[in-house]
Formats: structure tokens, C-alpha cells, sequence
């Protein structure tokens, strides 16, 4: 985790301390069950919820301390409880073995990290729907393979973004029921040494549903569902940062980044502004999607467990949440205080003398009588002219002055053909389906 990338309620849920109160948690609340079994004294669960009840501090230096002896993180933390619990403390971890501690714990904190991110996109959809009702006719161009094509609005392209990140929220809510299990069945999973109420009850008491059958772990291919989920919603990211860096180009200038007083673009050129933000929301993206493959790698473990999954979570746990959930606010911020240019996106829908008109006059040849290539040849050898002027040209100047058109089509009729607002007759439809 880097700092200059993390927020504070993320990064909490990752802090040592964080983790040792949820262990405390399974620990304590699984010795309940087994005292109401009659498997240990209540005076054991009585106990540890007692000296829960004076809030202690956990001494996270203390159980590192131990741990370097024992080299066992579990047993560091049982040790120390003990030392501060007293003598009831040894009926802990009765029939448990240590994933049912580890693995549980991860479920809590995963399953606690997508709040705080679909807290998140919730923030990104509201701001991204309220500037696309902003600018739902804003005209601007449409470019495909980069090429202007054929006129949208800028509210549309955001609606756009809408309906992406609403599938992203999908994807995440189903991603924290299928990570959100809690096992706590003993070794290799057999229920031998601990009774399934237990597990029922530690669930029910942390929010989690019961794994079906967990070996000695819960089954890897719940988490490499949940890292790849977060790999999507990071590309999701990138693709709209992608598209506002390139309508930020100088030589497009449609929108770009707020730009503060008294910041700076360049250590050399003062003129520079920058698309700083969108930049870096692409290397996050690309920070975020380096946890799916090792998080796919996970899955296959050997038998009913090793731990070859252990040092990976440890790294891509914390990295992905904290970098996604900045990452998230970043572009909310982003799109908040996004500069758009309206009078600029017309100047570019003009840059090219009319040629994004050309398929509505290709159609009207072909309803005129004319063949679709017949059409099309007719179009396009006034439109080369136009695209090799740079844009000198006019498109509707030159049909109106080739005799093979104007055969086929009326002055008139080719005008009616070069009307921008013909384009956005289906806006209200597209809207209604993305925002209801």
C-alpha cells in the first residue's frame, strides 16, 4: 500500500489492530457456541467477552513478539490473549484449526472493503448522471478508430460511463455475497473436533453466510471472482480516464481536468496542463488488474489445503481495495470539476467541411433508386475531396455540384440531409433506458 494512494477508512480495515479485533471476534463468539454445547465452560465465553467489554488495546508489538518465536501468526495471537485473558483463555480454538481464523477474517474484511466501494461507485453514478443530464444535447463529435464519424451529444457519452459503472456495481454486489462465507469447520474441513452449529453461529454473528465445503480453506475460486470483478471495475476506470485524456489533447480541447489556481504542468513549460489525474487513474487501473492473475493462480491449492495462496493475499488484499476505492474517488472528483467545452466540440464537428453527414446521403441515393455501391462511390468521390482539402471544401457544395446527385436528389432534399439535430432524435429513448 502507498500512502499517496490510499484513503483512511480503506486503509484502516487493513491495520494490524483491525485484524486482531475480527480474530478476537471469530475466536470469542465461536467459544460462545461451544460454551451453549456444553463442549466448554460459559464461564470460558464469559471470560474473554469480559475483557472484550474494557475495549484493550491491542498490542500488535507484543504479538509480533511471540510471533517471532513461534512463527505462527495464530498461535502469537492466542498466546498473547491468553497472557492477558488468564486461565480460561485455554479453552480458545477449541476443534478450530488456523484458516478457520485466517479465511473467515479475509471474508470480513473483503466483504467490508466492497462496501466501502460500492459506497464509491454509488458517488461516481451520481455524479457521472448529473453532468450527463448537464450536457444530454451537448452536440459533439463521435469518433471511431479515432476518425470523426457521425455526431453524438456529450451527455450521451456519459451515459455511456453511466450504464458501465451501474454494471460494475452489478458485478460487485454479486462478488461480496460469493466472497462474504465463513468457515470454521477444524482441519481438512471435517467438523470432527468442532460441531457446524458453531460455524452457523459465527456467521450468522459476523454478517457472513456458511461456506458449503470447505476443505481445510474456503475454496479460492470465491476470491479470484472477487479480484477480477475489481479488475473490471479498474478498466472501467481506465476506459472513461482514456477517453477524457484524449478530448484534453491540444488539438482536440473538447473537455479537460480542472486546473487550480496556482498549479503547475510543467517543471519547464509553463503553458502545460496537464491530464495528471486520468493518467494516473490508468496506472492504477493497471495496479488494480495485477491482482487477478495471481488471485487465479490461487485456486488450484493442493488437497485440501497449502498455503501457497497466503503470501498472496497478504499483498493483494490491501493493495487492490485501498488503490481501487482512491481510485474511484479520484475519478468522481475528476468528473465533478470536469472542464467541458461546448463551443470547441462545435468547432470540431465543423473541422471537416460536412463529411459526417455522408451516410444519410448515402441512404437517400439508395432510396432514390440508386444501388448501395452505385451510392456509395457517389458520396465518397466528394468526400475524398473534402477529407484531402483538410476540410477547405464543402461536401454539400460539391453533391449540389455533381450532376450524378443532383439527378437523384433536389438541393433541397441534400440540405435536409446536413441537419445536426436529425442525430439526437433518440436521446430521451437512450436516457430513459440508462437512468429510467
Amino acid at each position: 500500500m502507498v500512502p499517496r494512494y490510499a484513503r483512511p477508512a480503506m486503509t484502516a480495515l487493513w491495520e494490524p489492530e483491525a485484524k486482531y479485533r475480527i480474530w478476537f471476534e471469530i475466536e470469542a463468539h465461536a467459544t460462545q457456541k461451544l460454551a451453549d454445547l456444553g463442549v466448554v465452560p460459559q464461564s470460558a465465553a464469559k471470560a474473554l467477552w469480559d475483557w472484550w467489554a474494557t475495549d484493550p488495546k491491542i498490542d500488535v508489538e507484543a504479538i509480533d513478539a511471540i510471533e517471532a518465536v513461534t512463527k505462527h501468526d495464530v498461535i502469537a495471537f492466542l498466546d498473547w490473549v491468553a497472557r492477558e485473558v488468564g486461565e480460561e483463555a485455554r479453552f480458545m480454538h477449541q476443534g478450530m484449526t488456523s484458516s478457520d481464523v485466517l479465511d473467515t477474517t479475509l471474508s470480513v474484511q473483503l466483504a467490508r472493503a466492497s462496501d466501502i466501494l460500492l459506497a464509491d461507485l454509488d458517488a461516481l453514478l451520481a455524479a457521472i448522471r448529473t453532468r450527463a443530464e448537464e450536457h444530454k444535447y451537448t452536440p459533439t463529435i463521435g469518433r471511431s478508430h479515432g476518425i470523426h464519424a457521425e455526431p453524438v451529444t456529450f451527455g450521451l457519452k456519459l451515459a455511456e460511463a453511466y450504464a458501465e459503472f451501474a454494471r460494475c456495481r452489478t458485478r460487485l454486489v454479486a462478488a461480496r455475497a460469493e466472497i462474504a462465507t465463513c468457515a470454521i469447520s477444524g482441519a481438512v474441513g471435517t467438523f470432527a473436533n468442532v460441531d457446524p452449529a458453531v460455524e452457523e453461529y459465527v456467521a450468522e454473528k459476523l454478517g457472513l453466510a456458511v461456506e458449503p465445503v470447505s476443505t481445510q480453506v474456503i475454496p479460492r475460486d470465491r476470491h479470484a471472482m472477487f479480484f477480477a470483478t475489481l479488475g473490471v471495475i479498474a478498466s472501467s476506470i481506465e476506459r472513461l480516464a482514456v477517453e477524457i485524456r484524449h478530448l484534453q489533447r491540444t488539438e482536440v480541447l473538447e473537455a479537460e481536468e480542472y486546473f487550480s489556481p496556482g498549479q503547475k504542468g510543467s517543471s519547464a513549460m509553463p503553458h502545460k496542463r496537464n491530464p495528471i489525474l486520468t493518467e494516473n487513474l490508468t496506472g492504477l487501473a493497471r495496479v488494480v488488474r495485477s491482482a487477478v492473475t495471481p488471485a487465479l493462480e490461487n485456486v488450484a491449492l493442493w488437497h485440501e489445503r497449502d498455503i501457497s495462496h497466503s503470501s498472496v493475499e497478504r499483498y493483494i488484499g490491501p493493495d487492490a481495495t485501498i488503490t481501487l476505492d482512491f481510485a474511484l474517488a479520484r475519478l468522481t472528483g475528476v468528473v465533478e470539476k470536469l472542464l467541458v467545452y461546448p463551443a470547441r466540440m462545435e468547432k470540431n464537428l465543423n473541422r471537416m467541411g460536412g463529411l459526417i453527414h455522408s451516410q444519410r446521403v448515402l441512404l437517400a441515393l439508395t432510396q432514390a433508386g440508386l444501388t448501395r455501391d452505385e451510392s456509395y462511390r457517389l458520396v465518397q468521390r466528394n468526400a475524398m475531396k473534402v477529407w484531402e482539402s483538410d476540410g477547405e471544401l464543402s461536401l454539400l457544395d460539391l453533391l449540389k455540384a455533381d450532376p450524378d446527385v443532383t439527378a437523384a436528389l433536389t438541393a433541397q432534399q441534400l440540405e435536409e440531409k446536413f441537419d445536426l439535430g436529425y442525430h439526437f432524435k433518440h436521446v430521451d429513448t437512450i436516457f430513459a433506458r440508462v437512468f429510467g
